[in-house]
């Protein structure tokens, strides 16, 4: 055999090995282009019954933990909302007396946490008097809460 028709042989081979990668790259980009999956919402839908309604009533509901650096201050604002307030804590409730909040509930992690679907604290629910959840969003800062309850007043 000649070494242009060995030559010819193995630029043949190299062409078929790049096509086998370039198709699996494309069938690599296919199947990431279709986007990474659906999370679930976080907390519940707006519109949809709050759940533990009966026991907790409308208002908002602040979901807090005793270690969030920021759930203090976000709980001190909610007080001037005008809204009645239920703090929610995952564990055990602070030592001292919780500013501004008229109920103070405490190791809901496994309770309320779960059946609201709270991914962080501190997360804000407000329920209407009809027991239907009006919004739902974590607010990292007393300023986001203001900006939820502003919203809300507003629609």
């Amino acid at each position: 055999m000649s070494f242009v028709t060995s030559a010819l042989l193995v630029t043949w081979a190299v062409l078929l090995l790049l096509a086998l990668v370039v198709a699996g790259l494309v069938r690599q980009v296919h199947a990431l282009g279709g986007g990474a999956p659906r999370t679930a919402p976080l907390g519940p839908a707006p519109g949809s019954p709050a759940p533990g309604f009966d026991r907790l009533g409308p208002g908002l509901l602040l979901f807090l933990d005793r270690d969030c650096g920021v759930c203090e201050e976000v709980l001190a604002a909610a007080g001037a909302l005008g809204h009645p307030v239920r703090a929610v804590f995952s564990g055990p409730a602070p030592d001292d007396e919780v500013p501004g909040a008229a109920a103070v509930l405490s190791d809901e992690h496994d309770g309320l946490f779960a059946a609201y679907r709270i991914p962080a604290t501190p997360f804000a629910v407000l329920v209407d008097g009809t027991g239907r959840v009006r919004a739902a969003e974590p607010v990292g800062s007393p300023e986001a809460l203001r900006e939820l309850a502003a919203a809300e007043a507003a629609r």
